[in-house]
């Protein structure tokens, strides 16, 4: 782990809720923390990159935007992404009150990993708690205030999942993606998607942003293209025929759509790569 700052409060003055320790890390490739079990709870929150969280048998693959919780005395795994390692920071707290507070916000118990789009606002809640890093009288009322300051950003605009939510997210993303495969050579549309895996085609849109980053037309498009780049080398198949092979009843279209992903035209492609 490089680029990391941690600040640990070992005296504590308050019930309710308090901090026992937060920090900020930019990690290396694969890093990873466990398996172990904690006293207090964590939340982490990605600032960057990629990585994995692994509790109770689930294993959730999560980026910038999102985070997860760690509960007391559950046994956690988390490790960075090979490719994209992930920068984070983390808060942990504990108090008579801290299970109730979560609850208020929908975390907790089997809601452990949320998205949320107050990035910059936790982030500067917890570089201002690391400056305060005195055991003064002072220094403990304003960690206390910017725990509370970190609470009512996160519960702002927060967007939580449950395992279960979570598992039928990535099922409903699967099979929409195998639909997507074995049918991309015909006219089908993201409602004949939609209604494939029974949901609306809003919710598609929100579980392929959230599982692939991308929207669903954009992978129906980005499939179609790749299988053309495909055909047009290993075929003699003319670009008309290509075009209709992969769900294009207009090759203008599909000619105007393969150079806007690859830079030339169809034909080009073919020649330059022959």
């Amino acid at each position: 782990m490089e680029d990391s700052y941690v600040l640990e409060i070992r005296e504590r003055q308050f019930s309710d809720l308090y901090m026992c320790y937060c920090g900020y890390a930019r990690c290396r490739s694969l890093h990873s923390y466990g398996p172990a079990v904690r006293p207090n709870y964590i939340i982490h929150y990605i600032l960057e990159g990629k990585g994995s969280y692994s509790v109770g048998g689930t294993k959730y693959e999560l980026e910038a935007g999102q985070g997860f919780l760690i509960e007391p005395g559950a046994l956690t795994f988390y490790q960075a992404d090979q490719a994209d390692p992930w920068t984070y920071l983390w808060v942990g707290f504990d108090g008579k009150r801290a299970a109730d507070y979560l609850r208020g916000m929908g975390l907790g118990e089997n809601r452990l990993i949320y998205r949320s789009s107050r990035g910059e606002s936790l982030e500067m809640a917890v570089r201002e708690m690391l400056r305060h890093n005195t055991y003064t009288a002072a220094d403990q009322f304003v960690l206390e205030g910017l725990l509370y300051s970190f609470f009512g950003a996160l519960s702002e605009e927060l967007d939580v999942m449950s395992a279960r939510e979570a598992e039928m997210g990535s099922l409903y993303v699967r099979k929409a993606v195998e639909f997507i495969q074995d049918n991309f050579c015909n006219p089908i549309h993201i409602t004949d998607i939609a209604d494939y895996v029974c949901i609306n085609r809003s919710y598609l849109y929100t579980l392929f942003q959230r599982e692939l980053s991308v929207s669903p037309k954009e992978y129906l498009a980005n499939y179609r293209l790749t299988r053309a780049s495909e055909l047009l080398l290993i075929t003699d198949l003319s670009v008309e025929s290509v075009a209709l092979s992969c769900g294009y009843s207009d090759p203008l279209v599909f000619s105007k759509s393969f150079k806007a992903k690859n830079g030339v035209t169809p034909t080009q492609y073919r020649k330059t790569r022959s």
